[in-house]
């Protein structure tokens, strides 16, 4: 039997809907797809809605009266913007209604090993979360980044007042891997959350990256996640963001 890094077995398939965010990302969603999500999540129990930040105030208004949470992206998916427009981008989604911010860090500082910028960026966008009422998802994007800098990432996050580290985009050509998430749970496991997300299609995917520390999962497969637990298939692409 897999269990998590506490010892407890790993949530069965129905179990493993409270720890998803159900998302929808893709250049070209709609609003009859965000609809559809929106109708999953408050079915399945989802943990949250994901979707790019023009479609944060319909899902707000669809899941009134749920406990499925809005989330939405700042900065996404190259982490290049600048600070002040990331801050305007997170300060727009939490007025908005947004509960969960999922920031893509500055990929350039973290592979230069500026640490400092890398903190600094992360603080100014915890505060402008946690001034909302939401919580701050720092996204590393673990296929471009070396063991160094995903170090550095996960502990400036946490230095900086964030809530979780995440694997992955989806849009950088690798998603979570189960060395991935071990790391981070290394790093700050039982501290700040860890949201394994890129490739994660099924319950067999799940169960690895719990296993090995995540906490949350995201996935736009996931109906196949808690709809079955005999699929597999190979953690780490990234077709699901």
């Amino acid at each position: 039997m897999s269990t998590t890094p506490d010892g407890a077995p790993a949530p069965a398939p129905r179990e493993m809907a409270g720890l998803i965010d159900h998302t929808a990302l893709k250049p070209d969603t709609d609003e009859a797809t965000v609809r559809r999500v929106v109708s999953e999540a408050r079915e399945h129990g989802f943990a949250a809605v994901c979707v790019n930040p023009r479609w944060v105030p319909l899902v707000v208004a669809e899941l009134t009266g749920s406990t499925v949470k809005t989330c939405t992206v700042v900065g996404f998916p190259l982490g290049a913007s600048t600070t002040a427009s990331k801050v305007a981008e997170t300060q727009e989604a939490v007025a908005a209604g947004a509960q969960e911010i999922d920031m893509v860090v500055d990929i350039a500082d973290a592979l230069a090993g500026d640490s400092a910028a890398v903190e600094t960026q992360i603080r100014v966008l915890a505060d402008a979360a946690h001034a909302g009422g939401a919580i701050l998802k720092v996204i590393l994007e673990t296929a471009l980044l070396s063991e160094d800098a995903k170090e550095l990432v996960c502990r400036a996050s946490e230095a900086a007042g964030a809530d979780f580290v995440k694997t992955s985009t989806g849009f950088a050509g690798g998603g979570a891997t189960v060395e991935d998430i071990a790391l981070m749970h290394r790093l700050v496991g039982g501290r700040l959350g860890i949201k394994a997300s890129g490739g994660v299609r099924s319950y067999a995917d799940a169960v690895a990256m719990v296993s090995a520390g995540a906490t949350r999962i995201g996935a736009s497969s996931s109906l196949d996640i808690v709809g079955a637990d005999e699929t597999t298939s190979a953690p780490g692409a990234a077709d699901d963001y």
